[in-house]
């Protein structure tokens, strides 16, 4: 059975944890070596996988250190030169079963954040880098807005068990944003009271179910007429798509709230 840990480093980064009760750990998005060899040795595992999921370097900073450390190291991840260091490129539709692990992971290609970028699905989780985010999604950088609401409405479509592992903890601001969206949710409110309480506890908000994001994401939500009123507010004309719907919402979190 797949087991999951999160690692914090850097100021809000999730690097996660990947074992399955044998002798070896697979990390996600390893973007400091430090936090991952402290936590092997607390569990007395031996790293034997990386996976990447885009070239940001808060992503893949500890790459070249983890290797050093074990020359025999795995590291899959899209193929982009950008992203040193990867042993084995991987792209969409293919299936991988990472050194030291038994289970398999189909790999989903989800421009957007950047125009390479992956996640990792397996054994209900998902590893969604800066794709998806608790109640929020990654900024536009060298992908485009389009892909990324693509993206988006592809995840939307995936079990509602499906435990999403994103990269940052930063489920309450983004709780913030999506009560201006919609002010008056009652589901808003919960997730906003039990989230909050989890940190205060010094605990994660991560994984969040997918189901909890398709009731609580506003940019999951383009088709709810709360949202599509909300975002021609913003805009100040007609939406005629949940994908212009989208645009409109990340530009109003980009210029507006963060």
């Amino acid at each position: 059975m797949l087991v999951v840990r999160p690692i914090e480093a850097l100021s809000d980064n999730y690097i996660w944890l990947l074992t399955d009760g044998g002798p070896s750990a697979v990390v996600v998005d390893p973007g400091e070596a430090e936090p991952v060899l402290e936590h092997l040795a607390l569990e007395g595992v031996t790293l034997s996988a990386v996976l990447l999921t885009h070239h940001h370097a808060d992503h893949i900073g500890a790459v070249e250190e983890l290797r050093a450390a074990n020359p025999e190291l795995r590291v899959h991840g899209p193929a982009d030169e950008r992203i040193p260091g990867v042993t084995d490129p991987v792209g969409e539709g293919e299936r991988l079963r990472p050194a030291g692990l038994e289970t398999l992971f189909q790999v989903l290609a989800l421009p957007g954040h950047t125009s390479t970028h992956i996640a990792y699905l397996g054994a209900g989780a998902l590893f969604c880098g800066d794709t998806l985010f608790g109640a929020g999604c990654g900024r536009v950088f060298d992908g485009t807005v389009e892909q990324l609401a693509a993206s988006l409405a592809r995840l939307a479509a995936l079990p509602g068990e499906t435990l999403c592992y994103c990269a940052h903890e930063y489920t309450l601001a983004n709780l913030g944003f999506a009560r201006w969206v919609e002010p008056e949710s009652r589901a808003l409110a919960e997730r906003l009271a039990k989230d909050q309480e989890r940190r205060d506890q010094g605990l994660p908000t991560i994984p969040s179910r997918l189901d909890l994001e398709l009731a609580t994401n506003p940019f999951l939500r383009t088709a709810e007429p709360n949202v599509i009123a909300a975002a021609e507010r913003f805009a100040g004309h007609p939406l005629k798509t949940p994908a212009e719907v989208f645009a409109a919402l990340r530009r109003w979190k980009d210029e507006c709230y963060d």
